[in-house]
């Protein structure tokens, strides 16, 4: 099955689509390895078992949704090697229906990432971009946008043809999103800075896109080096230490300044911020029960709880789909 197949999905039975980035995560158990010997050449360092799971946006964001009882539609492509095979199969002993927006494509090697949990430490990822690299607008059955109700699009930075000329395809897919009437939202990956994505033009780019997506929520530390790249680069190491409610509310202000309805970011173990636009700017999302009023120029501080970590792979796919789940209930 080709990727930009049209594919017979009954969509009337789902709520919400999430696409985009999928991939294979290779996990190595590693809770003994320190950063330190990470960064030093030359050692054999011994590791446990191999875990393995579907990751990305479409895996994370997905079945966490899933999971919440949501009807979702997973839209995403892999290659017909191992790797897409693996991926394919994870999705599939959970539910069948998981995969029918799955598309396989012939002679491709699919997408994978070698997450590094060390010690005390935030995850490091080895990442190959794979079928994701040919993912674009020509990638979305929009017909299937006209029955749900929101459209979740994760990992722009790893989806390059997305992001090339300021992202002008990513612009098309969203305009042709919205063009549906859904209710449109975006996620996004922590730009490599020594690859394309890292030197693609950020602010450009954002301020293309957000008038077609209703919904942003990056990480904090995606959306510094992204919009406020000497902040991200004097903070390194202590970003949360350096915020404030002041320069939340005006960061996401900035954001909502580009044209989203809500904006807001992921903080790690500090929770969520949000910030809501005009009454006007809510109501374009037409696809769900919300008070316009009660949403509009809003700033809310959500703080995480307090939870034995286990590791903080898609905590924040976790996250968003959480939020997504709320929004659909109305809240």
């Amino acid at each position: 099955m080709s990727a930009n197949a049209s594919i017979d999905i009954d969509a009337s039975h789902v709520d919400i689509i999430v696409s985009g980035h999928i991939c294979l995560d290779l996990i190595p158990q590693m809770e003994h390895v320190t950063p330190q010997a990470l960064a030093t050449p030359g050692l054999l360092l011994e590791v446990g078992q191999l875990d393995s799971a579907t990751g990305g946006t479409v895996a994370n964001t997905g079945l966490a949704l899933y999971r919440l009882g949501v009807k979702v539609g997973l839209m995403a492509s892999v290659g017909d090697d191992l790797i897409g095979e693996a991926i394919v199969q994870n999705l599939s002993q959970i539910d069948p229906e998981l995969v029918r927006c799955i598309g396989v494509l012939p002679g491709r090697q699919s997408s994978y990432s070698l997450v590094l949990s060390p010690q005390r430490a935030d995850r490091t990822f080895l990442h190959c971009t794979g079928t994701n690299s040919t993912f674009d607008e020509t990638s979305v059955d929009y017909s299937l946008l006209k029955r749900a109700r929101i459209f979740h699009l994760g990992y722009p930075p790893l989806l390059p043809r997305l992001i090339e000329a300021d992202g002008e395809r990513l612009q098309r897919l969203f305009s042709l999103a919205k063009a549906t009437g859904i209710t449109t939202s975006m996620d996004m990956a922590m730009p490599d800075p020594n690859g394309p994505s890292g030197g693609a033009n950020w602010p450009a780019i954002l301020n293309k896109i957000l008038p077609e997506v209703d919904v942003f929520l990056p990480s904090i530390e995606e959306i510094l080096f992204m919009i406020r790249r000497p902040d991200y680069n004097a903070w390194q190491g202590d970003i949360l230490g350096h915020l404030s409610a002041e320069y939340l509310f005006d960061l996401a202000g900035e954001l909502i300044q580009m044209g989203t309805a809500l904006a807001g970011f992921k903080l790690g173990e500090l929770g969520l911020y949000l910030r809501g636009a005009s009454a006007e700017r809510i109501q374009r999302l037409k696809t769900l029960a919300l008070d316009a009023g009660a949403w509009a120029n809003m700033a809310y501080w959500q703080p995480a709880f307090q939870v034995e970590v286990a590791g903080t792979t898609g905590a924040g796919d976790a996250a968003y789909a959480g939020f997504l789940c709320a929004l659909l209930n109305g809240a």
